[in-house]
């Protein structure tokens, strides 16, 4: 740790956090729980938020892939998921679905403002994104593809969409 210069749990629970909290809309893999946990350390999220039936910790199969990720995020189960869209409206943020929808913003064509605070909404693994959720949000945001699967596993598609946009707001 000291070489790669990471922080300790308490030093990275002070530290300044990147303007982004990432909702999951009924994921239901642990694992996949885990990884989005751990991704979101890495970029130094602001939040996360567990909605509907998505599990949270504490749990083995989410602790397995977080690698300790659960004691670092700050993070938050919720039930409604538009409760929480709500709220988060009101504290000012700009709320993207992450879903592949007609008139969805290609997410490198989008371009992110370090003086704006953002949500991402990823949805379930079969379903993606609720109809209600998507209504309720600024927009949607897509991830180019080329190949002939129609779209990424939750975690990494949670990992492209972080990078891009923290790219753009450490800029």
């Amino acid at each position: 740790m000291d070489e790669l210069q990471r922080l300790s749990r308490e030093e990275f629970q002070t530290a300044p956090k990147t303007s982004i909290t990432v909702l999951l809309e009924n994921v239901r893999s642990m694992q996949n729980v885990g990884s989005v946990f751990r991704t979101c350390d890495g970029f130094m999220i602001e939040k996360l938020m567990l909605c509907g039936y998505t599990p949270h910790p504490p749990h083995r199969d989410i602790n397995k892939s977080a690698l300790g990720a659960t004691e670092t995020v700050n993070w938050l189960g919720v039930t409604d998921i538009l409760d929480a869209i709500k709220s988060l409206r009101e504290d000012g943020y700009t709320i993207f679905a992450v879903e592949q929808v007609r008139n969805s913003m290609m997410l490198d064509k989008t371009r992110f403002s370090s003086n704006q605070k953002y949500a991402l909404v990823f949805g379930n693994e079969a379903e993606g994104v609720q109809e209600s959720t998507i209504a309720a949000c600024d927009g949607c945001i897509e991830i180019p593809q080329f190949g002939s699967k129609h779209s990424f596993n939750i975690s990494v598609a949670t990992g492209i969409v972080l990078w891009e946009m923290v790219k753009q707001l450490k800029a």
